[in-house]
């Protein structure tokens, strides 16, 4: 019995060590997105779901599992501060308010929940290992889709959940007549006071929220200063934070003055709350867009022409203020806010294309990927487990061809290799 004990002991042991052999990733490039430079010759050593060294010629451990990427880069998986996982909008029933009525009457949390997998299954295999979703997810639908990523029923990114969104009345539905005001409560948690804020931010707690999302704006409706100062100091007192969605100069310095984390659209925003938000350093979470992408299908020459000259006069201030917020100081971390089928787009490639509209406010290659990579996992509070390709980090590990640094495009379409703690996704 001793030895047959003995020896199960030496095979368990060995089985354990073979498991732990280490992977190496080699690729002609490495983004370090902390110093803002491509590091040739690149090499990231992977043990367990660990980073244990990286960068330019590192030795290859005896015994290693290598992976050459050759002429790619490798860069830390993406952060997407802004997901809806539990949307997906048909462009074809029209816009959010008919979406949204049809998602909320006919989809149980279940099924949302099931929606989600496909959808973060699909960001995941694009390059988007983390994302906060915020809000959108009928009652904890997205804290149930976090949950079972994290117990690998499903593959999908490392997920922050912030349940139901806080509002005033009505949420960001449309009108709707009295008998059908309930589905609001399936989305929103409307707050009236000070008191009933409090109140909803224990109980997004209680129900599993990482973080507190609110809506600051649906107008004409709009929190007041002391409701939203009450948001920010109960998510503060145990460690939180707080996404503000706020649009306009009303709603922003609103959400500035209160000392939220990050300002979620902001398309229009005064320059002296931007100089409030990089004095504090909060974090915009734009959630633009290429002109391309808002084309509706089946459009003809004529009407592309048109209609893309009348989005370009509608984004142009959003641009704007995107470049203004760059250039005071404002620290920006990248949100997509994807939850229309984009297909023949998949929602991980959709979810990349602001990354276009950011070009086209000014932002450089780098600044792009800091934004989406090294900036939002300070946003999201886990700068000493992701972000970064260094050791000590979880290894969450992508590559695209050729040098996204000098071409955001490459970045654009998609990771062609995708590790998530130390597991290969897409190879």
């Amino acid at each position: 019995m001793i030895r047959l004990g003995t020896a199960l002991t030496l095979l368990l042991a060995s089985a354990t060590l073979g498991a732990q052999q280490p992977t190496v990733l080699r690729a002609a490039r490495m983004v370090d997105v902390k110093r803002g430079t491509v590091v040739p010759n690149a090499v990231v050593v992977v043990q367990g779901d660990r980073i244990t060294a990286a960068g330019p010629g590192v030795a290859v451990p005896a015994g290693a599992t290598v992976i050459d990427l050759g002429d790619a880069t490798l860069l830390p998986g993406l952060i997407d501060s802004h997901t809806h996982l539990l949307e997906n909008y048909d462009k074809r029933i029209g816009g959010d308010d008919p979406n949204m009525i049809l998602t909320v009457a006919t989809m149980s949390a279940a099924k949302r929940a099931l929606l989600g997998a496909k959808m973060g299954r699909e960001d995941l295999e694009a390059g988007i290992t983390t994302v906060r979703d915020v809000g959108n997810s009928g009652f904890n639908g997205d804290v149930a889709l976090r949950d079972a990523i994290n117990a690998g029923w499903v593959t999908g990114p490392r997920m922050l959940a912030s349940t139901r969104a806080l509002s005033a009345a009505g949420g960001q539905f449309g009108h709707l007549q009295e008998a059908a005001q309930k589905l609001v409560d399936q989305e929103y948690v409307v707050v009236s006071g000070v008191e009933e804020a409090r109140r909803a931010v224990r109980q997004a707690f209680f129900d599993g929220a990482d973080l507190i999302k609110v809506i600051v704006n649906a107008d004409p409706r709009v929190l007041s200063l002391e409701e939203m100062r009450t948001i920010v100091e109960e998510a503060r007192r145990v460690g939180r934070t707080v996404a503000a969605h706020a649009i306009g100069d009303v709603a922003t310095r609103i959400a500035a003055e209160a000392g939220v984390s990050s300002i979620e659209h902001a398309y229009t925003i005064p320059d002296d709350v931007l100089r409030m938000m990089a004095s504090k350093r909060i974090f915009l979470v734009p959630t633009d867009f290429p002109n391309e992408f808002y084309l509706p299908p089946n459009t003809t020459p004529e009407q592309r022409a048109e209609r893309l000259s009348n989005i370009a006069r509608f984004t142009k201030g959003s641009r704007d203020r995107l470049r203004r917020a760059v250039a005071l100081g404002v620290p920006i971390a990248f949100g997509s806010d994807a939850y229309y089928d984009s297909a023949p787009l998949t929602r991980g490639t959709s979810s990349l294309q602001p990354f276009l509209a950011y070009a086209e406010s000014g932002m450089t290659p780098m600044q792009i990927i800091q934004a989406a990579t090294v900036n939002a996992a300070e946003l999201l509070g886990r700068s000493n487990r992701i972000g970064s390709l260094e050791a000590g980090r979880l290894a969450d590990v992508i590559a695209v061809p050729g040098d996204p640094a000098t071409d955001i495009g490459a970045l654009v379409r998609g990771a062609t290799f995708v590790m998530k703690g130390g597991v290969v996704v897409k190879r």
